[in-house]
């Protein structure tokens, strides 16, 4: 068995969803509907944070989904499923965004929303700045702020932060997920750790909301 073959029965062999996806390749619904339960939550929660609008990130959930379905007979279990899964996420993502951008209807709002996201949001931005608040605020103030903070990094920080701190994945599944090599992952993820310590410095230090206005342009 070739080097390439082994990884690719490694893969079958240890991931459930790989083998539920092998079956959705040979056209079983059961295991598709199956995926879709295991992954619906967090993939809308990981959209609406690279797009901000609850409705948008159900939507483009569904859009990574049918992808999926329509790539179903040209899959190959030569990684994670989760990894395949959020390469084609990070793809219909930064697809909407550019669109979004072109027609120039800019969503600028920070609210938090109806609290479905699923991510905790506090937990991430604290783990990833290395701190803890001087003092506590109320929970739907710091909740506002953390992802006033999170939402503020650029696309490409917010997606390989969340697929770290969220998805627990390794920078390999991350760098194979956005394209990058596994050194660009590092200097990605670190500037990410960076940038959002800057924005909770004052949440941090003095418990006041962050003041935002980052160049974060990479």
């Amino acid at each position: 068995m070739s080097v390439s073959e082994s990884s690719l029965h490694n893969y079958e062999l240890f991931d459930p969803d790989v083998r539920l996806m092998l079956r959705v390749r040979d056209d079983d619904a059961a295991a598709f509907e199956e995926l879709v339960l295991r992954y619906q939550t967090r993939l809308v929660s990981i959209m609406q944070h690279l797009v901000a609008v609850r409705d948008q990130a159900e939507d483009l959930a569904q859009e990574v989904f049918l992808r999926v379905y329509r790539a179903r007979k040209r899959y190959r279990p030569d990684a994670k499923f989760a990894t395949w899964l959020f390469t084609i996420a990070n793809n219909v993502a930064s697809n909407a965004n550019r669109s979004q951008s072109r027609r120039r209807e800019v969503h600028a709002s920070n609210s938090p929303g109806d609290g479905s996201a699923g991510i905790p949001l506090e937990q991430l931005a604290v783990a990833a700045s290395g701190a803890m608040p001087a003092r506590r605020l109320d929970k739907v103030e710091r909740a506002e702020i953390v992802r006033q903070a999170v939402t503020s990094l650029n696309e490409r920080q917010r997606m390989a932060l969340l697929l770290s701190k969220f998805e627990g994945m390794s920078y390999a599944e991350i760098a194979e997920s956005m394209g990058l090599t596994i050194q660009a992952t590092k200097s990605l993820l670190s500037r990410a750790r960076d940038n959002l310590r800057v924005l909770l410095e004052p949440y941090i230090e003095d418990g006041l909301r962050p003041s935002g206005g980052l160049d974060n342009d990479s």
